[in-house]
């Protein structure tokens, strides 16, 4: 079960919305403003990148707001929680607290289909509310065709998935966009780890032309890490499987997130 409060000061005050089926629709019911959304790890007590998650809150108290989350989650803490913090253009700021669905371990193996869309952010840079309710209706039309994540596409090129960024492999090199995009806390600790293990990272978004040459991709997220894409609409990337660099990246992610995960 979702619950919602307000945080004034140094109160979180719940409240009661309609409809609490997903942090979404939690989010459609408030006015409009901005937010980020983490995971927690050790049972509740650590993020990873919780500074600058907190950064997309404009003048947000974080010392004032990190005592909150302390507070709010300490029931949870006998497992893991998914968590966003919302502050509207009036200045209300919000915490939904969920309980951590992870994602089936098949995803990870196998891999996830994946389609592109011609819908945009007004501001890339920006983690803005109303991209949630103007992507609605995509994300309830993925949802029908059991597609996992749609890739927002600008003059050919794609940028970012809409709930995620973007990496592929052409030619035994990682690349992601850096333009126009969202800069994702987990697509900068990805790009870190990769650097970690030796693999080189450049930035450009692929063109869709180029498909074909992919031969491994995948999306980041805060609360998924890394998932691996093995078909961007009707092409298979690389062999339509899970590829070495991916899983390679996948292991050395989870590593360094337990070594950085900042305590709350």
């Amino acid at each position: 079960m979702i619950r919602t409060w307000k945080i004034t000061k140094d109160k979180a005050e719940e409240i009661k919305l309609p409809d609490k089926s997903s942090l979404d629709a939690i989010t459609r019911q408030l006015p409009d403003g901005y937010y980020s959304t983490f995971r927690t790890y050790d049972g509740c007590t650590r993020v990873i990148g919780l500074t600058a998650h907190l950064r997309r809150l404009p003048e947000v108290d974080a010392s004032s707001l990190r005592r909150n989350l302390l507070s709010l989650l300490e029931p949870y803490h006998l497992g893991e929680t998914r968590v966003r913090v919302m502050l509207t253009k009036q200045g209300e700021l919000h915490v939904s607290i969920e309980p951590l669905k992870l994602l089936a371990r098949e995803i990870y193996e196998n891999g996830v289909r994946v389609k592109t869309t011609s819908i945009s952010r007004n501001d890339p840079r920006v983690k803005s509310t109303a991209f949630i309710g103007a992507s609605n209706d995509e994300r309830k039309h993925i949802a029908q065709l059991g597609i996992f994540e749609a890739l927002l596409v600008k003059n050919g090129r794609i940028l970012e998935g809409m709930t995620s960024n973007f990496f592929y492999i052409v030619d035994n090199a990682l690349y992601t966009a850096r333009n126009d995009i969202l800069l994702g806390i987990t697509r900068t600790m990805v790009i870190r780890a990769a650097r970690g293990r030796g693999v080189g990272v450049g930035y450009r978004p692929l063109k869709l032309d180029q498909l074909s040459a992919v031969k491994e991709a995948f999306i980041t997220s805060s609360s998924r890490g890394i998932v691996p894409v093995v078909q961007i609409d009707d092409i298979k990337v690389g062999r339509g499987r899970v590829g070495q660099t991916t899983t390679l990246l996948m292991k050395a992610y989870g590593e360094y997130v337990l070594k950085h995960a900042e305590k709350i």
